[in-house]
């Protein structure tokens, strides 16, 4: 175990990371600039069961979700605020393809037990569920803090290394270039705020883009996701907005105004799935990242699997252990 691991980048992996530390009795540190393109911080915390045109079952939901959900509950408990909201998912049909590929799948029961109704125009989902990301993070960085064990600083990652035994990055786009290795894909994703009326705010409502009921008057609409390298040409992507705009018109029940709009970076893999774990040529240098939008699901397992890995030697799941890519 290390003697002080060090954390670098407090978005959901690194918070969630530390508090496994902090649980486990682990010494750590976080270090952490500020992000404010970071897609944890502006991200919609969704974990939904079913998702993508071909309804397909998000990977580990059944194994996860349950435990995920404990973890939210906790941290609730800890920081003094309500974190994870259970929710259900109105899915319309985009076309008639949607309709049939769902129809042949319940046939075969391969949705069961999240596709609970389908009905002409749609269907209802269980067992869907949202974290508030933003809030997770900014009171977990205050209690951490006040502990004296976040500071507010960009590292210098080879001054770091010869200190410590570890350093693991968990600051998304910031770990591209040490784990060149790795085939990284990179997606631009905005989201729009809206002011609205008439909203369940227990459902979150699907049609290409999903909208996301914060009360019964707000929502977020989103996301757009663009691959691209240059951020500067994205802060408005071609379409982008004039997408999200359409469907917020088509899914919402009432008129909305636009109250804003924020966006970020997402970084993900060719296999969707995330980076967990030891650089193989560098085993002080570590990873915790590529959580992708399913990164509300997955984080808190994976931050478990990182401290046993970490205490007892438990290996990690060889499909989400960063030397995959090194493999033949």
């Amino acid at each position: 175990m290390p003697e002080c691991l060090l954390i670098v980048g407090q978005g959901l992996a690194g918070s969630l990371l530390a508090w496994e530390c902090e649980r486990a009795g682990m010494t750590f540190e976080i270090a952490d600039a500020g992000h404010e393109r970071s897609a944890s911080r502006i991200g919609a915390g969704m974990i939904t069961p079913v998702t993508g045109r071909r309804w397909v079952k998000t990977w580990r939901v059944e194994a996860w979700r349950g435990p995920a959900g404990q973890t939210y509950r906790e941290l609730e408990s800890v920081l003094g605020q309500p974190l994870f909201r259970p929710m259900r998912v109105w899915r319309r049909f985009r076309d008639d393809g949607e309709r049939e590929g769902l129809a042949a799948r319940v046939a075969r029961g391969e949705l069961a037990p999240y596709v609970v109704a389908v009905e002409s125009d749609g269907c209802w989902i269980e067992g869907a569920a949202q974290v508030d990301t933003a809030a997770l993070i900014a009171a977990a960085r205050a209690r951490w803090l006040r502990a004296g064990v976040l500071t507010e600083r960009r590292v210098d990652l080879a001054e770091e290394k010869r200190r410590r035994e570890l350093v693991v990055l968990c600051g998304g786009v910031e770990t591209l270039e040490s784990f060149a290795f790795v085939p990284w894909e990179r997606a631009w994703g905005e989201i729009l705020d809206v002011a609205t009326t008439d909203l369940d705010p227990k459902v979150i409502l699907n049609c290409g883009h999903w909208a996301l009921p914060l009360s019964a008057t707000r929502a977020r609409v989103g996301a757009s996701y663009v691959r691209a390298t240059d951020v500067e040409t994205l802060d408005r992507s071609a379409g982008g907005r004039d997408a999200l705009e359409a469907s917020a018109q088509r899914l919402l029940p009432r008129s909305w105004n636009p109250l804003g709009w924020s966006a970020g970076w997402r970084v993900t893999t060719p296999d969707r799935r995330p980076c967990v774990g030891r650089h193989p040529h560098d085993q002080r240098l570590g990873i915790f990242g590529a959580l992708g939008s399913k990164g509300t699901l997955w984080a808190p397992e994976l931050a478990r699997q990182w401290v046993k890995y970490l205490t007892d030697g438990t290996r990690l799941d060889s499909e989400v252990d960063v030397g995959r890519f090194l493999r033949p």
